[in-house]
């Protein structure tokens, strides 16, 4: 339990301080997260906008339409399935979400630098193998610098 409690406590410390940093520019947690996954990843599904930032099935509509509202977002009809919505950055939401996602990249580079690149490359390896995700093969991720 103390591991599980202290994972918690550490993702939240670091969530209130990306809420922080998100807040500066009138986003919410959740709005910053979409704009996020947008802009590293490219246009994608609502669905897979939801499943990569683990938000409810309810809640991801009200993020989508007050994103659209700020005209940070647009929705796309999908050209093989018309029923699927492509949501893709607008301008104004590219040139927002490159001013907050560097500051909030940068925020949990210092908040990595009291671990060493050794602690740094364990603390990985074992949350793979945790997560049952050890498969032999490098991810791009453990090849950033935190």
């Amino acid at each position: 339990m103390k591991i599980l409690i202290g994972l918690h406590r550490n993702v939240n410390t670091l969530d209130k301080k990306t809420s922080q940093i998100a807040g500066e520019y009138n986003l919410t947690f959740s709005q910053f997260m979409v704009l996020e996954a947008l802009y590293s990843k490219g246009d994608m599904s609502v669905g897979e906008v939801r499943e990569r930032i683990l938000s409810s099935v309810g809640t991801i509509p009200l993020i989508i339409n007050n994103l659209v509202k700020m005209n940070y977002v647009e929705r796309l009809a999908d050209k093989k399935d018309k029923r699927v919505c492509i949501l893709h950055l607008t301008k104004e939401g590219r040139d927002v979400i490159s001013k907050v996602a560097p500051k909030n990249e940068m925020m949990i580079e210092e908040s990595m630098k009291v671990l060493d690149s050794e602690e740094k490359e364990k603390l990985v390896y074992l949350l793979k193998k945790m997560g049952g995700k050890l498969d032999g093969k490098k991810s791009e991720n453990e090849n950033k610098r935190f």
